[in-house]
Order: C-alpha cells, then structure tokens, then sequence
C-alpha cells in the first residue's frame, strides 16, 4: 500500500464535513487533500489537477448528488475508490451504488476504526464490503438465505485455480497474499485476476466478489 493516501470529503453538511476532515488529518499517512461541498466543486478540483486516491462522497447533496457524482468518477476517474458514507440503510439504494463502482459503503453512524480500515482497505484490495454491505448484496438475489457454492449455471468457464484465486480475493486478500497461500508468483495470480476480470466482463476487483455472490460461489457467513 502507498505510503500517503490522498483524501477528498464531498459533503454539504459543514460540521460533519469539517469534523470528518479532522479526523482523517489525524491519522497517521492520511492526506486530505480537499474538502467540497457539493459534486460540482469536486469536479471542478480534479480538473484543476487535484490527485486523489479516496473519495469519501454523501448521497444527498445539492446539485450533482452522490450517485450521479459516483457515476462521473467511474466515467472519468476510474482509478478513485469511492467510499459512499450516508445515513441511508436502504438495501437497494447499497445494491445499487455497488453495482454502479462504489468501491464501499458505509452509515454515518459508523466509528472510527471502521471508517480507517475501510480506506485502507479500498487502496489495498480495490474494495471493503462490511457485512451490512454483503447483507444488502446477499437479499438483491433473492435467493435462499444459506448460498451453496456451485458452477453448474454460472455463464462462463472457470479454472479450479481461478476458482482458489476468486475465493481469496471475495476474503479480501490482494496479490502478494494470494500468492503465498497458493505457492504461486505474484505476477501468476495478477494472471489469474486479469483472466476473471476478462472472462467476467467487470472492470473492478469489487465486479469479481458481486459476480462469486450472485452465482453462489462464496459463503458470505451472514
């Protein structure tokens, strides 16, 4: 991981905007970089040159909301990792901004911790799923409430070892950790997961954990 994550807090609430961005100025090798309030003043800064790997974005906003936000950043600035952080527990609305390239989503209710591992985990693995997250995603199925793994309707063909590298990734594991587990190289597993991302026909690290869930092939241990 980086050694400095750079941050932006997109929010039009002031006080929870101002609090949050001292909070991330307290932790050591977090950056805030900027702090808007609204989406179009975000837009405005990444096309005036400001770098950011994490955005932390709410929902409800003036103008630009977050999900059309989301969905410009996906467009135009793939590599940000957007962390949604609303006080909206709608599992649709979690469903949705998932599947539309959030790299995570989060209550404003949450403490502390969570909201560090959550970014450090989004530079780390592309994305974090808490379980409310995989609750949401489990119920937009609408398939039993205990998931089997099986590959009998999955649309494509998968490898035993694709299977072993998909399975590590869905526990939130990078490269460099897959590797060891599987006795493998590093660039071998980067192999792996450039072959699931092709085949699958996602563009995310989070694409490959939304495909093992809707087809069954992880336990999500909800």
């Amino acid at each position: 991981m980086k050694s400095e994550i750079n941050i932006a807090v997109v929010d039009d609430q002031n006080l929870f905007r101002q609090s949050l961005a001292i909070l991330i100025n307290s932790i050591n090798d977090f950056k805030l970089v900027t702090e808007c309030s609204g989406g179009q003043e975000f837009i405005d800064a990444l096309q005036n040159g400001c770098e950011i790997d994490v955005a932390i974005i709410d929902l409800d906003m003036p103008g630009i909301n977050g999900i059309e936000l989301n969905k410009y950043l996906q467009a135009n600035y793939p590599a940000i990792k957007v962390i949604i952080l609303t006080g909206h527990a709608n599992e649709m609305l979690i469903t949705q901004m998932i599947n539309n390239g959030a790299a995570s989503y989060l209550m404003k209710n949450c403490d502390k911790n969570e909201l560090i591992t959550t970014i450090e985990a989004v530079v780390k693995n592309g994305f974090y799923f808490n379980n409310e997250v995989k609750m949401a995603l489990k119920n937009s199925t609408n398939q039993r409430n205990i998931l089997t793994k099986s590959i009998s309707n999955v649309p494509i063909k998968i490898t035993r070892r694709e299977m072993q590298v998909l399975d590590l990734i869905c526990k939130d594991r990078n490269n460099n950790e897959i590797a060891d587990s599987l006795y493998l190289s590093v660039r071998t597993i980067e192999g792996h997961r450039t072959s699931l991302i092709n085949k699958i026909g996602c563009h995310t690290t989070a694409g490959l954990v939304l495909f093992a869930i809707k087809y069954h092939l992880i336990d999500l241990g909800l």
